[in-house]
């Protein structure tokens, strides 16, 4: 009966060695299932609500994206710097000087008013008061300058309507 034995003995150690590969195999079955289950996780979220499936899909979604935007941003930078030279150019600082004219008026009753852009492009326009009548000029500005002459009182209001720096 020792040869009985033997095979029970043989059949158990077998036995015993594929229940522990079995207790592996499901331990090792149980990380991989817990290391898909956080991968579809994070698949799900780096997709999330694109409405496509696969990642190529997603990227491709997400250059087209970016092609679009920087489309929108050409076309806003272009916009912008219109606005800028728009702006520049327009005849928005003021300078007013008033003065004096005659001695005998007693009072500022003189004006100049200088209305320019960033380039000093614009017009002065000068108003004399005296008791008699009154006399009212305007001088096209092109760089700060005038094919008119320029009278000092007029130059103040030009000098006031420059940007400070």
């Amino acid at each position: 009966m020792n040869g009985w034995d033997d095979q029970v003995l043989a059949v158990g150690a077998i036995a015993v060695f594929e229940g522990l590969m079995l207790l592996v195999l499901l331990i090792w079955v149980a990380a991989v299932a817990s290391r898909v289950r956080k991968l579809k996780k994070a698949h799900a979220k780096m997709i999330g609500d694109t409405g496509v499936n696969g990642l190529e899909d997603v990227l491709h979604h997400v250059h087209e994206h970016l092609i679009s935007l920087d489309r929108k941003q050409q076309v806003q930078e272009a916009t912008l710097s219109q606005q800028e030279r728009r702006l520049t150019a327009m005849k928005g600082r003021v300078g007013v000087h008033r003065f004096n004219a005659f001695a005998e008026t007693g009072s500022d009753l003189s004006f100049s008013v200088a209305i320019v852009n960033d380039e000093q492009d614009g017009v002065v326009i000068t108003g004399i008061y005296g008791r008699e009548q009154t006399f009212l000029y305007a001088k096209p500005l092109d760089k700060g300058q005038s094919s008119y002459t320029l009278t000092p009182e007029e130059k103040i209001a030009i000098s006031q309507a420059l940007p400070k720096e």
